[in-house]
């Protein structure tokens, strides 16, 4: 061997062993969260959706979500358009005083309702067995059933309690008129009573959607690929942008729409009010739209100059699946 062929060669396995270093550290610098969003979306793009993998959210929540972080106050207002959704903390009876509850905050309330509405709709019935099913529901999740303060249980007991008490007022415009729908979604919280105070605080038995809930969430349920859902779970921005392009991009007729970022922002993001808000938004916004689309491939949505382009689209569960 010449030694000019051993030194190439020598180069060569260097800069292979540095590639596979690189590689090696990829891999390791990839979380447990992008590691099962890898894993979805490949799931995803291989196998469509069957009937254990469809969950369902009502189409005003797909347009309009829940606070993403924990609120101050006891209200929350969030706007798209001529439709508005203002959140009011309410009440909860504990065997002994009102106790008040917060509001709703984060991925858990979004996926609790995503089961509930499910359950609803599946089994005909705007009753649900919270309780009996809570241990499964964690692990849907891949959620340990622990305790504790910041355990999964006691994170499902106070959600399911603050979405329990909370009232929804829901303001839209429609053929020249103005409308508010004043309600609450769940109408009746039933719960285990501790036989002590040195027990658990108050366990979620069953839940009752109110009528009119129930009635227009049969009529109006957006179905949406679980899996996908469980893979975004780590960011509530991410599950508002995956339930609002599910329910959006296969109702659009004709040609693509362009929505600016100014209008994103008031539906997604009217929290940032700084000298940039429109830029400050944009940068959490595109890494979120990123990870929605690896659990979404049909989606077809594009950066243009100043918004997103968005054109029709297979929704993510295929009509002969949920008809």
């Amino acid at each position: 061997m010449t030694p000019s062929r051993h030194k190439a060669m020598t180069s060569s396995a260097q800069v292979e062993s540095k590639g596979a270093s690189r590689l090696e550290a990829v891999r390791v610098t990839l979380t447990q969260g992008e590691k099962k969003l890898v894993s979805a979306s490949a799931e995803i793009m291989g196998d469509r959706p069957d009937n254990d993998d469809i969950a369902f959210l009502h189409t005003i929540l797909c347009q309009v979500g829940l606070p993403r972080s924990r609120p101050e106050g006891t209200t929350f207002e969030r706007r798209s358009g001529g439709s508005a959704l203002l959140i009011e903390s309410g009440r909860l009876w504990d065997g002994r005083n009102f106790v008040q509850q917060p509001l709703p905050y984060g991925s858990m309330p979004r996926l609790i309702l995503a089961w509930m509405n499910t359950y609803a709709v599946r089994f005909n019935t705007p009753e649900i067995p919270v309780g009996d099913s809570a241990s499964e529901f964690l692990r849907m999740l891949g959620q340990p059933n622990s305790g504790g303060k910041r355990g999964a249980f006691t994170t499902l007991r106070k959600q399911v309690q603050a979405l329990s008490a909370c009232r929804m007022t829901l303001g839209f415009n429609a053929n020249g008129r103005v409308h508010t729908y004043d309600g609450k979604p769940i109408k009746h919280f039933e719960a285990w009573m501790p036989a002590s105070d040195q027990q658990r605080p108050l366990w979620p038995g069953l839940v009752t959607f109110s009528d009119d809930y129930y009635t227009t969430l049969r009529a109006h349920a957006v179905p949406l690929d679980l899996r996908a859902l469980i893979a975004l779970k780590g960011s509530a921005l991410a599950m508002d942008i995956y339930t609002w392009l599910a329910d959006r991009l296969h109702r659009i007729d004709g040609r693509p729409v362009v929505l600016h970022w100014t209008n994103l922002r008031e539906q997604f993001g009217q929290e940032y009010q700084g000298k940039e808000p429109d830029k400050d938004f944009k940068k959490k916004f595109l890494p979120a739209l990123q990870t929605v689309m690896a659990v979404y491939p049909e989606a077809k949505v594009k950066q243009v100059t100043g918004g997103l382009l968005l054109a029709s689209s297979p929704p993510p569960v295929p009509y002969r699946i949920t008809r």
